[in-house]
């Protein structure tokens, strides 16, 4: 191992409570819990007797992900974990990292197993791994040489490889309560060590309430506006005057807000009100929000693929149509820009909004993917299987299978769902618009069935 390798293991400064947070560092940053009783949140995995405490305590050396939203302490826990293990921490960026850093990594870690060390691997944003990225973890995790603990904000089902999923523990995190980012709140005001606590500063409890609503269950967004917050009240002169009261706490928001709007709340606010309106069928409220999003400076392609969105999950079979319309107005946009090019988004949502509504579609394939994660996963039907070979004929693959259009009126009388899901029905057809005939022609189709298959 070099000796730039070895300083990775030897007392890393990222490691436990001996690191050392500059003064200068985010709020957030500093007021990381040290410990599981600074730990805030996550009472369902970390509580008395609960899955991830009984985890830690035992020393259970199992890789993990961690999924949940921004800023309820997917960090933390880990750092807590290699601290509270005595492993070493090493923090690994998927933004900034590829195969070669990752390979460097992994062989120093092996070097490390060999003489006693234990290492954690963090990895934020796992979910930004491509395959060939996240396959190079796979030997190490298997072979025990990395305790691997990926964070990631998206479903890991869709977004981590099944080899390396299946050999992690997921633990979900949930968004941190208003009540629970108040406490924190407060803690920092005291807290003279790593908080504000020297600032002497009070608060009114209106006024963190606030910050702690607009902070959408993300600790971090809350730390931030508590500190520009703190830095307007202490401008004010020594006295009872000098609190953080709610227009302070209102002006701090505004001046994130301004800071962070293309990513932040108001951005989310715009968009749900556009979504909003053409599902309630109100063109002229369409209209006006989705022009506040252009003077906003948004995205246009943003724009055009929350719009075909709208197209298939609030219009969807309802006018099937709507989704090509969409489609062409998203083209539209990339041939001419912005702004020419706004008004076909605008014809687009307008459409919308006049469209027959139904979510069917929606729900069906919701439901489906409830079916899939919570049941078992039987095996295709061998009526069902492709059947290329002689051996896998002689196994019955295929066997009973008919062919639908040598059936009459073209509907066999054939199972296609597993044994446990027969008689399942996701897709439940509305009256509105052209499904009211898909729903005509699915009964059609259910009768052909129930009258060949004898009543």
């Amino acid at each position: 191992m070099s000796s730039s390798e070895r300083g990775l293991f030897d007392s890393s400064p990222e490691t436990g409570n001996a690191r050392r947070i500059s003064r200068t560092a985010p709020l957030a940053e500093r007021m990381r819990p040290r410990n599981l009783d600074e730990y805030v949140g996550q009472e369902h995995l970390i509580g008395p007797g609960k899955p991830l405490r009984v985890q830690i305590e035992r020393d259970d050396p199992a890789s993990m992900i961690f999924w949940g939203p921004p800023g309820v302490g997917k960090t933390s826990l880990a750092k807590i974990i290699a601290e509270t293990t005595r492993a070493s921490f090493l923090e690994f960026s998927a933004v900034l990292s590829g195969i070669k850093e990752i390979k460097q990594v992994m062989a120093a870690s092996e070097q490390a197993a060999q003489m006693g060390s234990r290492t954690i691997l963090f990895v934020d944003e796992i979910h930004r791994f491509n395959k060939a990225q996240q396959d190079a973890f796979l030997p190490y995790v298997e072979r025990g040489t990395i305790r691997l603990i990926g964070a990631t904000t998206e479903n890991p089902s869709f977004e981590v490889i099944g080899a390396l999923l299946s050999r992690c523990r997921v633990y979900v995190l949930k968004a941190l309560t208003e009540e629970q980012i108040v406490a924190l709140l407060y803690r920092a005001l005291a807290d003279r060590e790593r908080g504000l606590g020297s600032l002497e500063l009070q608060a009114d409890d209106e006024a963190l309430e606030m910050l702690a609503g607009y902070s959408s269950g993300d600790c971090r967004n809350a730390y931030n506006a508590l500190e520009v917050a703190a830095q307007l009240a202490a401008e004010q002169p020594a006295g009872p005057e000098r609190r953080i009261a709610r227009a302070i706490a209102e002006e701090a928001l505004q001046q994130r807000v301004l800071l962070y709007d293309k990513s932040g709340e108001e951005h989310y606010n715009l968009i749900s009100a556009l979504h909003k309106s053409v599902r309630n069928s109100d063109p002229d409220a369409a209209l006006y929000w989705l022009g506040r999003m252009f003077q906003a400076g948004e995205d246009p392609m943003y724009l055009a693929r929350r719009v075909i969105r709208m197209a298939v999950e609030d219009i969807g079979l309802a006018a099937p149509e709507a989704l090509n319309l969409c489609l062409s107005a998203r083209q539209t946009m990339e041939f001419l820009g912005s702004p020419e090019g706004d008004l076909a988004l605008a014809e687009a949502v307008v459409y919308l909004c006049l469209a027959p509504k139904s979510n069917s579609l929606y729900t069906a394939y919701g439901a489906a993917l409830a079916d899939i994660e919570h049941t078992r996963q039987e095996p295709v039907p061998l009526h069902l299987r492709n059947a290329p070979t002689r051996l896998m004929k002689e196994l019955d693959y295929a066997k009973g299978y008919k062919y639908a259009h040598d059936e009459e009126d073209k509907v066999a009388d054939m199972e296609c769902l597993p044994p446990s899901l027969l008689g399942r029905q996701y897709y439940l057809p509305t009256q509105e618009g052209r499904e009211k005939q898909l729903a005509q022609r699915l009964e059609e189709i259910r009768e052909i069935r129930r009258r060949k298959h004898g009543g």
